[in-house]
């Protein structure tokens, strides 16, 4: 699918939207895109929200969708790129990785605290599906995070080493592992970065199918439901987008190694006494990851169950997505 559209929504005509990069503390450039409302007083301070996410978006998808609404709403915002995708820089193009990701919210805090029109004292982060649990990490350490939303959230550490509903068995784990040291030699080997799926398949008899492709471009009869709902969005129109991971490749096939090795989550009560608002679909097969984390969370918290919403209906449509409450949720605790 070829498309000339750089972004996969409207430009609202109240806001305005500037191309901007700084580094994180690895030397790595991100790439991102402030939105602020139009007319505002630069001589005076605003609250300030970052966003990332969805785990293979760019910011020209679903995380610039929710910057520009809350930007209409009279927040600074800024989403990024992380690391190595997108316009952001990473000499590999298109790893995965949980520790680089999580830096990246951090050094987008260092660039909006520096801007002379955002109160460094009411930051926030509002962050999507894969990325969500890369920025409630990053808050368990950064406490200039002042509070945190996430929609759609997952657990990528979790997903990606133990599988949907932690379904892998010890023995599976283990064969992943091996398959994942293999492919090491095979890229050490051959020079470059072969790609593959980031959470790997058995079939029935719990051998590993080797796929080196990430959605289809034509969505098989009879397909899951899951699959059904990420086709949707990142293979047509409505979030195609030529530099997404999820619209047009894949993850490196060695992306899961970091996920197995950096386990997120594992001091998620850092966080407190700064609070958590974590959203999902009622229909939502990730609904339990966010649900896990609210009982894991310390106060104060809130979980957000969004009445008939899937996965994907939380990426970008307006009618479902909550954006009152996380309006009244930042209000109400950057301050």
């Amino acid at each position: 699918m070829k498309t000339t559209e750089q972004y996969t929504f409207p430009l609202s005509d109240q806001v305005t939207r500037q191309k901007v990069s700084f580094k994180n503390r690895y030397g790595i450039r991100i790439s991102a895109e402030v939105y602020t409302l139009k007319g505002i007083d630069t001589s005076k301070k605003y609250p300030a929200l970052i966003m990332s996410g969805p785990f293979g978006a760019v910011k020209e998808q679903s995380s610039g969708l929710y910057a520009e609404t809350l930007a209409e709403r009279g927040f600074i915002t800024l989403a990024f790129d992380p690391s190595f995708t997108g316009e952001s820089g990473g000499e590999v193009r298109n790893v995965g990785s949980p520790e680089m990701f999580t830096e990246d919210f951090s050094a987008a805090v260092d660039y909006l605290g520096l801007q002379s029109y955002v109160d460094r004292n009411q930051i926030g982060v509002m962050a999507i599906c894969g990325l969500s649990g890369m920025a409630l990490t990053a808050a368990t350490s950064d406490t200039r995070i002042k509070a945190i939303a996430t929609a759609s959230m997952y657990d990528m550490s979790r997903s990606i080493s133990k599988g949907y509903r932690d379904s892998y068995t010890p023995e599976q784990r283990h064969k992943i592992v091996d398959y994942l040291s293999e492919q090491r030699w095979k890229d050490a080997e051959s020079g470059k970065y072969e790609i593959g799926l980031h959470e790997i398949p058995f079939d029935e008899n719990g051998n590993i199918i080797k796929m080196h492709q990430g959605l289809p471009d034509i969505l098989p009869a009879n397909a899951n439901p899951v699959l059904v709902d990420f086709f949707d969005y990142y293979k047509t129109k409505r979030g195609y987008h030529p530099r997404s991971i999820n619209s047009t490749s894949a993850w490196t096939a060695t992306t899961p190694v970091s996920f197995f090795s950096f386990p997120m989550m594992s001091n998620i009560g850092m966080i407190s006494p700064r609070p958590v608002l974590l959203i999902a679909g009622e229909k939502a097969h990730s609904r339990y990851y966010s649900e896990d984390v609210f009982k894991m969370a310390s106060e104060p918290k809130e979980l957000v169950i969004v009445a008939n919403a899937t996965h994907c209906d939380l990426y970008d449509k307006k009618d479902l997505i909550p954006f009152d409450k996380i309006e009244k949720f930042f209000r109400d605790h950057l301050k």
